[in-house]
């Protein structure tokens, strides 16, 4: 699962590293006296490690326990134990997302939750926890935001990253440092992981590397319909198909992956269906697992990636921004720099170049901004300025807009008036930014 957390002050004041931290038992909200001994020895003294601008002092501490303001977006594995060492290194002004409710897998990893908590959202559960469990922490959850704004990772960690570029105040063309909100972007699958730091406007972004994340994976309608060789294949038949067929639990009524009744049709039709091609493997974690599109987790792997997420302050020599963690055969670990690209779609100032012949048709135009390793956009509406007004070319989330515009797709572009140089702005779901892009005529 993928997490994220950010702060709005200054970049030298924000995170801390510990290891080895221990739940404490619920107590008054006072500090008692050796409360915050071990936070002290990281903050109030110099070391052969610290970086020799630091200049050890008591008002770090300070801004950690009053000031400094947390998000915690996903309040999973990896979001648990992000909460329980932000909680216990004196981050006391914490915020959670999370629209997921509590599942019986989950008890496994997720330490917050109990048996009584299955059902109920994990933003609040993992809150009451924590403040429960530490005395003056106080963690604020959200557990009803839009949930289609957060299904996937990658998704999620490419809006947040817009928003943080969005909130960027540049003056003269030259960034302002104090309008930065740094982001921490990580996760883990199995035994490997990875974290990463990101200042917004400075380092590269999410956008700036999104080749390093794969697309989504969707099997071929013509797989699942005639050719199903995979028990995933079964349940994806089930899922796309087979469930607004037969409807059943009502017209209108969506799949949830977190409602038991749903799950177990679904469980009980795929094994129907691979009980026709001889197909073995479809269990009822499976099926959750591909309705949901959960991907496996070890409570170790999460433990270490998450403290990774706390950085030391301005104590120390920061590593190159990404990290990666693999535990299979052993132990490794390997830092490197993602380098900033300049023709970010997200983070660059200019317009990124388009390059389409004239005779191309918008359908190639949109193929291109959804198939792109460098892009991956889910539903882009593209819009543009023609003869001084602006123009809607294609716009696919409202219906009778859609239904209006779509004649547009099959036309080419020298049809749609357009000419060389043309700026197109296009919006997505991945991004709360319109992006804008400069059209290039080939021959």
């Amino acid at each position: 699962m993928l997490f994220d957390i950010f702060t709005g002050q200054h970049v030298c004041k924000k995170f801390l590293l510990l290891l080895g931290i221990m739940l404490v038992d619920g107590g008054t909200t006072s500090d008692w006296q050796g409360r915050w001994d071990h936070v002290k020895k990281f903050l109030e003294r110099a070391g052969p490690f610290t970086h020799p601008d630091f200049e050890p002092n008591t008002e770090s501490l300070q801004f950690l326990l009053d000031t400094c303001k947390i998000l915690v977006v996903g309040a999973g594995g990896l979001g648990c134990e992000l909460l329980k060492d932000l909680a216990l290194s004196g981050f006391r002004h914490i915020h959670v997302v999370d629209m997921d409710t509590i599942d019986v897998s989950n008890l496994n990893r997720q330490f917050l939750f109990r048996p009584q908590d299955v059902g109920r959202p994990k933003a609040e559960v993992a809150a009451d926890f924590i403040n429960r469990r530490v005395p003056g922490c106080r963690v604020i959850p959200y557990p009803s935001l839009k949930r289609q704004c957060f299904c996937f990772h990658v998704f999620l960690s490419r809006w947040i990253n817009g928003m943080l570029l969005s909130l960027l105040v540049y003056e003269d063309g030259v960034l302002n440092t104090s309008s930065i909100i740094p982001l921490i972007d990580g996760g883990t699958e199995g035994f490997k992981g990875n974290a990463r730091v990101i200042l917004p406007g400075m380092t590269a972004c999410i956008d700036c590397t999104l080749e390093l994340y794969p697309p989504q994976i969707n099997f071929p309608m013509c797989t699942i319909a005639s050719m199903p060789r995979l028990p995933e294949h079964c349940i994806e038949y089930v899922r796309i198909l087979q469930w607004p067929k037969d409807k059943p639990f009502g017209d209108g009524v969506g799949l949830d992956g977190d409602d038991p009744k749903h799950i177990q049709w679904v469980f009980q039709r795929s094994l129907e269906r691979a009980a026709q091609f001889n197909i073995t493997g479809v269990t009822y974690r499976l099926t959750q697992g591909v309705v949901k599109r959960i991907i496996p987790a070890v409570a170790s792997t999460n433990a270490v990636i998450a403290v990774l997420y706390i950085c030391a302050d301005s104590a120390y020599g920061t590593l190159n921004n990404y990290l990666v963690f693999n535990d299979v055969d052993g132990l490794y670990t390997y830092t490197f720099e993602a380098e900033k690209k300049e023709n970010c779609s997200a983070c660059s100032q200019v317009p990124q170049d388009m390059h389409f012949s004239p005779s191309a048709t918008l359908q190639e135009v949109l193929n291109y901004l959804t198939d792109s390793t460098s892009l991956q956009m889910k539903s882009p509406d593209i819009t543009t300025t023609l003869d001084g007004r602006n123009k809607t070319l294609y716009l696919q989330t409202i219906a009778s807009i859609e239904e209006r515009t779509r004649p547009n797709l099959g036309r080419t572009l020298k049809e749609l008036g357009l000419v060389d140089g043309q700026e197109l702005a296009v919006a997505d779901v991945t991004t709360p930014q319109t992006v804008l892009f400069k059209l290039s005529f080939t021959s």
